[in-house]
């Protein structure tokens, strides 16, 4: 068993390093950059436009309100679902796997990859609304396979190209929402549960080596949690999303203001080493200061793709069921999306980090006994919150909080892309799978489901992101139209590729 995981983890690696060091990379760039500048610089010139049309609005009925369509969500439910799923372990351990390996300057590149990732996720979400249709349930279904299908396959020569590549994508994020959406987060869940809250009489009896019946116990809560939530459908979790989200989310950043502040005088150390060695590296061990700058880059854009999962596509697949008719609308919550959770959840993780002294910024060494994932920051709190290791404790029940509501978020996108290929009628069978998937990763010992997870991250961004490079004129036609009619609201709308047809 010990060689075929290995043979596994070899063959993983192969791919991973293709897709993360060379086309992976490319094409994040590319799309980022292009859709930034056809859209021209939409996230700063229309800052004002997209702040107002989100966070601006939460006050607003039809934002907020429940939708009186059965089968739609309203734009905030969407959001939080959204968010659900992308703030998730990633914005803990991965954070501080990212600055273990690349140093502060991955920091950096992951707000570049945000900052162009904002633009990618907005036409992500404009393509999705313009795609979207409903199923026989009456349900909105949209994603990168509509548009990858529809939109890609109506370009000449590119008919077969569209529905291999949706096929594709279909398949890959079936298998991502086994990994990021349910192995790898439950795995974390667990771990940290038996750190902070041991119970020795359930600790001591071994199922096999290195897991107890106490992680089988979390693993078959867990799974009817999720079962409860999920096998109700997509209102039954936006309800859920959009009551913990922000909650999780506040508790967080509170609790990491409180650390940063103790420690305000290496606040102005911590950016400087960020941006420092974002271009020159502390150290160079066993190879080039241009292989160490790589590496940093390379750990800054996985991790905040892993993070804010702009350019995946899967997002999409939630806003897509937006009862808001407008493309550009949904396309600013996908804006605010990776802002909220990059530029200010990360970012806080970072500073956490970096300023509590866990992390050496001059040498780059960790403190001694600790991790490069979830127990870095754990430690980090508990520094200053020592007394019954209640730091530790905050960060178990954030990663439980984070963790488990990205896992019910990518449910619905695998129940969507389990649409697409096998028809409505059998998402049960995919939503009893995922549970399933949820008890192995309370059972798991091996990091191999993360390494997975990031290779089908990185397969299922490929089709993804050259259906948006590909549909890049419609996303500049859309947002030019939606400008257009803000001055003159004579101008037709162009809201959805069906409406606009059958008005021919």
């Amino acid at each position: 068993m010990e060689q075929f995981f290995s043979a596994i983890a070899k063959g993983n690696d192969v791919i991973n390093t293709f897709i993360w060091t060379t086309l992976g990379l490319v094409l994040l760039l590319s799309t980022g950059l292009l859709t930034t500048i056809i859209t021209k610089f939409f996230q700063v010139t229309q800052v004002k436009l997209w702040w107002k049309n989100t966070i601006g609005s939460l006050f607003k009925k039809e934002v907020i309100a429940h939708s009186k369509d059965k089968s739609s969500i309203s734009p905030f439910q969407a959001l939080c679902t959204a968010l659900a799923a992308t703030i998730g372990v990633g914005n803990i351990a991965g954070v501080a796997t990212a600055i273990c390996i690349g140093g502060p300057g991955a920091v950096f590149w992951m707000w570049v990859a945000a900052f162009l990732g904002m633009m990618t996720n907005y036409s992500e979400n404009v393509l999705g609304i313009y795609y979207r249709r409903r199923n026989a349930s009456g349900e909105w279904s949209g994603g990168a396979m509509y548009y990858l299908k529809d939109g890609l396959g109506a370009k000449k020569g590119c008919k077969k190209l569209g529905k291999i590549l949706a096929v594709l994508f279909s398949i890959f994020t079936l298998f991502a929402s086994f990994g990021i959406g349910a192995m790898g987060q439950v795995n974390k869940i667990v771990v940290n549960i038996e750190s902070a809250f041991p119970i020795s009489t359930l600790n001591n009896v071994v199922l096999y080596e290195g897991v107890s019946l106490y992680s089988l116990l979390i693993g078959l809560a867990l799974v009817a949690l999720a079962a409860a939530i999920t096998l109700g459908g997509l209102k039954r979790v936006a309800n859920f999303a959009e009551k913990v989200v922000p909650f999780m989310v506040v508790l967080f950043i509170s609790g990491s203001i409180v650390i940063i502040l103790k420690n305000y005088d290496s606040i102005l150390p911590a950016f400087g080493s960020i941006f420092k060695t974002a271009f020159s590296p502390l150290a160079v061990a066993g190879g080039t200061v241009g292989a160490a700058i790589k590496t940093a880059m390379v750990q800054g854009f996985k991790r905040g793709v892993f993070s804010n999962e702009a350019g995946l596509g899967s997002s999409v697949m939630v806003h897509s069921n937006s009862n808001i008719k407008e493309p550009v609308k949904q396309g600013m919550w996908g804006i605010f999306e990776v802002f909220a959770d990059t530029m200010v959840v990360c970012t806080m993780t970072a500073l956490v980090v970096l300023t509590s002294g866990v992390y050496d910024l001059n040498t780059g060494a960790i403190a001694a006994g600790l991790g490069n994932d979830a127990t870095l920051v754990a430690a980090a709190f508990n520094s200053v919150f020592p007394f019954a290791d209640i730091g530790k404790k905050f960060v178990a029940i954030a990663i439980l909080l984070f963790a488990f509501t990205t896992v019910l978020g990518w449910n619905h996108y695998g129940t969507k892309a389990w649409e697409y290929l096998f028809g409505e009628k059998s998402t049960k069978v995919y939503k009893v799978i995922h549970l399933v998937m949820i008890l192995c990763g309370a059972l798991l010992t091996s990091s191999l489901a993360w390494d997975i997870s990031d290779t089908f991250n990185g397969l299922m961004m490929i089709p993804n992101l050259i259906g948006v490079i590909a549909l890049s004129g419609l996303v500049y036609k859309i947002t030019k139209n939606y400008l257009d009619r803000q001055k003159d609201p004579s101008v037709k709308p162009i809201l959805n590729i069906f409406e606009d047809e059958e008005a021919k």
